[in-house]
Formats: structure tokens, sequence, C-alpha cells
């Protein structure tokens, strides 16, 4: 976070990642050189990813995909619900009783 803000900085965001991923691995007692050898990735992209949070997208899904979290992604730029239609729809069948 930036010493100005509360809001997350995307390095933020890369090194939590890793840091989520980091535990995932070690729940299920996988060495980084299994993890790699599960998902089809480097090695080095594994090591460096716990390390400092960067790594390809391709890389990233598919670390993601060998732990079971790949469905996480489908949210990512998703269209959010507009909360005032939904508001203004509770507010007209309010008035309707």
């Amino acid at each position: 976070m930036s010493k100005y803000s509360v809001a997350k900085l995307p390095s933020d965001v890369l090194l939590e990642t890793a840091e989520k991923l980091r535990a995932l691995r070690k729940a299920r007692k996988w060495t980084q050189a299994e993890l790699a050898e599960r998902s089809g990735v480097s090695l080095g992209s594994v090591k460096r990813f716990e390390q400092t949070g960067r790594i390809s997208f391709l890389s990233l899904l598919k670390l993601a995909h060998v732990l079971g979290r790949l469905d996480d992604f489908e949210s990512v730029f998703a269209e959010s619900e507009n909360l005032e239609e939904v508001a203004k729809l509770f507010s007209y069948y309010k008035g309707k009783s």
C-alpha cells in the first residue's frame, strides 16, 4: 500500500497472490518442483512468482488450475450488478404493498 493511501497497489496484489499460492501449495505438502511438474510451469517461474509475485498470466492460470482455484478468475472483469437499479426495484415494489 502507498504510504498516503489505504487502497492496494498492483504490487501489493501481486505479493498477496503469491503468498496465497504458496500457502495452497504448502497445504498440499507439495514442493515448488512438484507444483511446477503438475502444472507444466517451469520451476524457475514458480520460484520467481513466490518470491516476487511476477509471472505470466497463462502460467498463473495453469497454477490456479492445478490447485483447484481456476474458477476464482471467472469474476475478474465481470460486469457487476448495478445496485442503484436493484434499489429502485425494491422501492417500487415496496410502494405497491
